[in-house]
């Protein structure tokens, strides 16, 4: 005799299983972020995918694309002195580097959300795990650029012009690791135009300083976040993403000493060049003080290690502009 299926411990629909997934990722933090973070513990249900979407429950990366800009204005400001509007710079900039990375951090999300699925790390993001689609990420990540629009729109006009020019290193970044072992080079390229952007929305005008500030923030993202791939170093090897963690493996501390020496001499010869003082020239010893800390404190096999030494990037970059800042300072 046949017996009757009991609905009620049959297994799941396709439809009720995604329900239930998406329900559980309106609550479920993802996993690499900041533990107690304001967006796990008071943000409305609704919210949390597309706020973890733009990474605001992990502000590391809002810092790192903030102090490059940092950088421009206080050097910049150090040269012919502060004016009432770089008080906005700084502000707006801060303000942009929230939206624009959210939508950067959107975007990346988007196309690899297949990736992201097959990655311990990256499989509890709002994507992968369920919680908000392609196509509702893809209005948030819309809203957020055009809301950053709206603050270029305050700058010069050369620096509107720039700010637009930077959205072709954010949309090619997350291609990068599919062919080359340089992404992070990718990432560089688009995390620091703020150094090229916020100097001629001082200026006017691009200057050697600021081209060298950008050089110097390229290596240093080179730095730091070759320490941060080393978080999903196996993961990526099983499902071919490029990385260069991957790419130098155990001499991965001698790369990092040189991105050191690199990172460190940009900086200072960009301080040089605008006819900087003690405090401008000390900027680039400071920053290379730091970044040789993080490499004796990573341990590449530990992936928690790395991403503790990760978080730490910030601390390097505001002494780079505190002491522009003391620089530009009357009297000092």
């Amino acid at each position: 005799m046949t017996r009757k299926r009991d609905s009620s411990t049959s297994p799941a629909t396709p439809s009720a299983a995604a329900s239930v997934a998406a329900r559980s990722g309106l609550f479920t933090p993802v996993r690499d972020a900041v533990t107690g973070n304001w967006v796990d513990r008071h943000a409305p249900p609704a919210w949390r995918p597309y706020l973890r979407l733009s990474r605001m429950d992990r502000p590391i990366g809002t810092w790192l694309l903030w102090i490059p800009c940092l950088w421009a204005i206080t050097l910049a400001a150090s040269i012919d002195g502060w004016r009432w509007f770089d008080l906005w710079l700084v502000a707006g900039s801060g303000i942009g580097a929230l939206l624009m990375r959210g939508a950067g951090c959107t975007w990346n999300d988007i196309q690899d959300r297949r990736i992201d699925a097959a990655v311990a790390r990256t499989a509890s993001r709002p994507i992968p795990a369920g919680a908000v689609t392609a196509r509702q990420a893809a209005v948030w990540m819309v809203a957020q650029a055009l809301t950053a629009f709206l603050i270029l729109l305050t700058f010069n006009t050369t620096a509107i012009a720039w700010g637009i020019a930077a959205c072709l290193p954010v949309a090619v970044y997350p291609f990068a690791k599919r062919f080359t072992y340089w992404p992070q080079a990718f990432l560089g390229l688009a995390f620091n135009w703020g150094a090229l952007l916020l100097w001629i929305a001082h200026s006017g005008e691009v200057a050697w300083p600021a081209v060298l500030l950008y050089l110097a923030g390229i290596v240093w993202t080179l730095h730091y976040d070759t320490i941060y791939a080393h978080q999903d170093r196996e993961d990526d090897a099983i499902i071919g993403v490029k990385s260069t963690a991957r790419l130098f493996g155990k001499m991965t501390k001698p790369w990092l000493v040189a991105f050191t020496v690199l990172a460190a001499g940009a900086v200072t010869a960009a301080a040089g060049m605008a006819g900087s003082g003690p405090f401008g020239l000390m900027a680039g010893v400071a920053l290379g003080t730091h970044m040789l800390w993080q490499v004796r404190a990573t341990d590449i096999d530990d992936p928690e290690r790395c991403m503790q030494v990760f978080r730490t990037t910030r601390i390097g970059g505001l002494g780079v502009a505190g002491l522009f800042l003391l620089e530009g300072m009357p009297g000092l």
